[in-house]
């Protein structure tokens, strides 16, 4: 034990990277007693990618972004330190998490499937099913983000699937993300279209919303698939 709190206190030391390492060790040691280590480390990795996404795609564009925190139970984010300034930003950074994290998940489905690994087998669906629940057009999910570039009156098409998430397996998280799109969904009612501060952020061209909307369809209908398949492999009820 003092061991570990002599290795917490020199991850401090380290400044952001080591408060990504602190709550990156917590998170896998409670996932790791509920499921066991194995899957924990397959699971935080593909956080890890996902939010590592992120983090690449903010600073390609020039924004000042925080490292990753996890929490367990919850997921982990990064904290934007500057927002985007159009939506055509706020939507490469939102696809960049999820394509990176779907390669991840991609990448431990064959593999599981050549060895015969339940486990990895297990972490590629959990990617596949966390990446496909994300893509739901509501903000602040990233679902939300991406779609954001066709204008912030579609997110309430996500209103009708997160529901039905809460229906048909309701937990806290889904009550906390439904109570965080709230102040989204009332920008979104009130959206005024010819508003100046409006065109500059979401006036793209038609040509950007084709481009980010086809991507978004293909990244939702090929996770929807794989969700769907690995599924049954992996044997769920």
């Amino acid at each position: 034990m003092i061991k570990l709190f002599v290795l917490l206190f020199g991850l401090f030391k380290l400044g952001k990277l080591g408060g990504t390492a602190i709550t990156m060790i917590l998170s896998l040691g409670v996932y790791a007693l509920a499921f066991g280590w194995r899957y924990a480390a397959g699971f935080i990795a593909l956080l890890f990618l996902h939010e590592m996404g992120h983090f690449v795609a903010a600073r390609q564009k020039g924004l000042d972004v925080g490292a990753p925190t996890f929490i367990p139970f919850v997921g982990a984010w990064i904290a934007l330190k500057e927002q985007p300034m159009n939506a055509e930003t706020e939507a490469y950074i939102g696809l960049a998490g999820p394509f990176v994290d779907t390669l991840g998940a991609v990448a431990c489905y064959f593999v599981a499937r050549d060895t015969g690994s339940q486990t990895l087998m297990a972490i590629a669906y959990s990617g596949f099913f966390l990446n496909f629940f994300n893509l739901i057009p509501l903000s602040p999910l990233d679902g939300g983000r991406i779609t954001s570039v066709l204008g912030p009156r579609i997110w309430f098409l996500g209103v009708p699937v997160m529901l039905a998430m809460m229906v048909y397996r309701p937990s806290p998280l889904l009550i906390l993300i439904a109570i965080m799109a709230i102040p989204a969904l009332k920008q979104a009612w009130h959206f005024d279209p010819q508003a100046p501060e409006n065109i500059a952020y979401y006036g793209v061209s038609y040509k950007t919303k084709f481009e980010y909307g086809t991507l978004y369809l293909a990244l939702v209908a090929y996770l929807a698939v794989m969700t769907s398949t690995v599924h049954d492999l992996v044997g769920l009820h």
